[in-house]
């Protein structure tokens, strides 16, 4: 009994620790795209660049996007209760699949545009932007660029989908504004089409990212079994046991960002009740201790005969 409430304040304190590690993450990025969106919107306005103010709205739907993470994560580090006995980690989820939609739809935006104004030939009615807008685009791409490393380390960090998501989006801005310098560049050498032809590239990019985070978070809301490797050690952790005589059924599933074991051991047919319920009880306990992403362990016994 002491041993499971040891265990129950250890989840706790991830619990903390997790939601302590994406608020801090969330609201630098929050502070970084505000700041972004307001240098890039005013170089876009004074420079001429239509680019840039675009690239502006760009940063500007991050700070949408990690509003939804800090909710989603808030969420979903709710503890389960009546309505939601195994907890609410799939909205973790919902607020991934959120995300990869308005990547999507903001990737989209972009490459119509430049769909549009490459088949318009009307080149020459583009205006030529100023140097300060490219200027812009040089900071937000090295800003943005640091923005996803540093998200993208802690969403691996702490195994956050919905933070992993936010920073494919910071990426996806960096991007944008690769775009947006090529763009600028090419209209200032006297090829304002490049700015239309960047941009539908970019675009590809950013589909592909959305795509990604859409089928990952989608497999994690339909019970997808764990990896190969993950079930392998459980198996051995589990075979480690000297009194568990073999393994008849393991099965996991994926519950958000945590896992769901299944297992039904073969013991000694001549064991007690109690020994059975012992034998059990620390083959839960192992897999608890060994693998950290385990939140949930249902153990069965079966009847063996014992060689020998």
């Amino acid at each position: 009994m002491e041993e499971n409430r040891s265990m129950e304040q250890k989840n706790y304190a991830a619990e903390l620790e997790f939601q302590k590690v994406v608020n801090k993450v969330s609201l630098i990025t929050i502070l970084g795209n505000v700041a972004l969106s307001v240098i890039k919107l005013l170089a876009g306005m004074i420079a001429h660049s239509n680019a840039m103010i675009s690239d502006a709205v760009h940063s500007a739907s991050d700070v949408f996007s990690t509003v939804v993470v800090i909710i989603g994560v808030k969420l979903a580090s709710k503890e389960p209760d009546k309505e939601h006995p195994y907890g609410h980690e799939r909205l973790e989820c919902v607020a991934a699949i959120i995300l990869a939609m308005v990547l999507f739809i903001t990737g989209l935006g972009i490459g119509m545009e430049a769909f549009q104004n490459i088949i318009s030939g009307n080149y020459s009615e583009l205006q030529v932007p100023g140097i300060l807008a490219l200027i812009a685009a040089v900071v937000s791409i090295v800003s943005k660029e640091a923005m996803y490393w540093y998200t993208r380390y802690h969403a691996k960090r702490i195994d956050s989908g919905a933070l992993m998501a936010d920073a494919w989006h910071h990426r996806s801005d960096a991007f944008s504004s690769v775009g947006a310098l090529i763009g600028i560049g090419g209209a200032m050498l006297g090829f304002p089409v490049m700015d239309s032809i960047a941009s539908l590239v970019i675009f590809v990019f950013i589909a592909k990212a959305a795509f990604d985070i859409f089928k990952d978070a989608i497999d994690k809301m339909v019970d997808h079994s764990c990896d190969e490797e993950t079930e392998k050690c459980i198996y051995d952790s589990v075979m480690n046991n000297e009194y568990v005589l073999g393994i008849d059924l393991l099965q996991t599933r994926v519950f958000g960002n945590k896992i769901y074991v299944d297992v039904e051991i073969l013991a000694d047919e001549s064991c007690t009740l109690r020994e059975a319920h012992d034998i059990a009880e620390t083959v839960h306990n192992e897999i608890e201790q060994n693998f950290p992403k385990v939140k949930h362990i249902m153990v069965h016994v079966n009847p063996a005969k014992k060689e020998g």
